[in-house]
């Protein structure tokens, strides 16, 4: 009868080839730091390179800032003194006018005016790109700000065709933000669609949301902007491509400065709008901007 033969032992590694494994590991790990640190000394120089670009354009910035600022300024006076003397040869105040004179007058000052309002927009532009555009928030009402802004578009709203509503808020309590601020964008949206609407309606609405917020649109019933524009039309010098927009004159900076100030105030911008079908432009702030000093509120404890 035969046993079976006991698993033989497993021969231990000869000393030499040992030493050979241990080695080639070190090796490799060798290998791997020096690699590491190769990878190392390249993200830092990748940081260090951001790090100095970010420099430039921190720097590009404050130089486009100040440019735009010192620029608007030194328009300012001469746009100023155009309109001034186009206001008193309107007042006949060195005599009568012919018809003729009388409409080259007026075209000086409305184009002054438009002039006047680009380098405005610019101004406010180079403030908030600057970081030096004060929010100064304050209880107020909804009556107010649409009386404000009705008043202010009333002369300029010539085109019988046209008429401009401003809808009763309901269920909008006051507010606690910038009112200037607001009505600021609201001015902007409404001079836009008065542009761009040859006949129709301008409505102006404002609406609680559930979040505790206002949304404030704007809607028209003029040419409407295709969808293809939409991503681009709250940037800087953006510019519809259209018949009426090549007889209008603008920076296209109204809607981007429109978009930062709603920032500023908590809030955002939005559109809705297809091309031949209006458009609707709105701002959504919160009721109560946060703040240290709400203290005043209305019903606070005397």
């Amino acid at each position: 009868m035969s046993l079976d033969a006991a698993d033989p032992p497993q021969a231990e590694p000869a000393p030499g080839s040992l030493q050979a494994l241990l080695d080639a590991r070190s090796a490799e790990l060798e290998a791997l730091r020096a690699e590491l640190e190769e990878t190392n000394r390249g993200v830092l120089a990748l940081y260090a390179e951001l790090d100095s670009q970010a420099q430039e354009l921190r720097h590009a910035t404050e130089l486009k800032s100040r440019f735009l600022a010192y620029m608007s300024h030194e328009f300012r006076t001469p746009i100023g003194s155009i309109r001034s003397i186009a206001r008193l040869l309107m007042d006949r105040i060195d005599g009568p006018l012919t018809p003729q004179q009388e409409t080259q007058v007026r075209f000086i000052q409305e184009t002054s005016a438009e002039f006047s309002e680009m380098v405005d927009d610019l101004l406010d532009l180079a403030k908030v790109e600057a970081g030096r555009v004060e929010i100064s928030p304050a209880w107020f009402e909804m009556v107010d700000l649409f009386s404000a802004l009705r008043g202010m578009f009333k002369p300029v709203l010539t085109n019988p065709e046209v008429v401009m509503v401003f809808e009763e808020p309901q269920d909008v309590p006051p507010l606690f933000n910038d009112d200037r601020k607001l009505a600021q964008i609201l001015r902007n949206f409404v001079s836009n669609a008065l542009k761009f609407t040859q006949r129709g309606e301008v409505r102006v609405s404002a609406v609680r949301n559930a979040d505790d917020s206002v949304t404030f649109a704007v809607s028209d019933t003029g040419i409407g902007i295709a969808p293809e524009f939409h991503h681009a039309i709250f940037q800087d010098f953006t510019q519809v491509d259209s018949p009426i927009q090549k007889r209008l004159r603008g920076t296209g900076l109204g809607l981007s400065l429109s978009k930062r100030l709603a920032e500023l105030l908590g809030g955002s911008v939005a559109l809705k709008s297809e091309l031949g079908s209006g458009s609707v432009f709105s701002v959504t702030v919160p009721l109560r901007l946060p703040t240290a000093q709400d203290a005043g509120a209305p019903g606070a404890a005397a």
